[in-house]
């Protein structure tokens, strides 16, 4: 079964698919204050617009990163 985590924002919701990601690293580089592998949860939908969410996750090139 593929492990997927969710995290929230309002009715946003950042979803991530540990397996496919190869670790590109764009998601850190475009919003280093969303995404901090060192802590927990790694991923904080709260500290960015959702438009800016949305442009990041589009720019994922596993597709480990989607939104709905």
């Amino acid at each position: 079964m593929e492990k997927i985590k969710k995290y929230k924002k309002g009715d946003f919701t950042v979803v991530w698919k540990p397996a496919k990601c190869i670790h590109a690293g764009v998601c850190v580089k475009k919003l280093p204050e969303v995404y901090s592998p060192k802590e927990r949860p790694w991923v904080k939908p709260e500290n960015a617009s959702v438009e800016a969410l949305k442009k990041q996750i589009d720019a994922c090139p596993s597709g480990a990163l989607s939104y709905e």
